[in-house]
């Protein structure tokens, strides 16, 4: 395994939970108002023309700013 470039993993940025963002994401997860909900684009299927949706990674949620007052 040593050095062979093929062994290494590609890097991602990860957020404290452990979860790495999304493209469609506007915060952090437990960041004060930001909470989940349904991926537009894929309406929560996490799928895109039969690919994984690159707006919510494949999970069918995306994290966005609550509405205020």
């Amino acid at each position: 395994m040593g050095n062979n470039p093929a062994d290494k993993k590609p890097s991602s940025t990860v957020n404290p939970e452990g979860t790495k963002p999304n493209p469609g994401d506007q915060g952090a997860p437990g960041t004060p108002g930001v909470g989940e909900n349904v991926c537009r684009v894929c309406s929560g299927t996490g799928k895109v023309a039969g690919a994984e949706c690159p707006t919510c990674g494949g999970t069918g949620v995306v994290l966005e700013e609550l509405g205020g007052a």
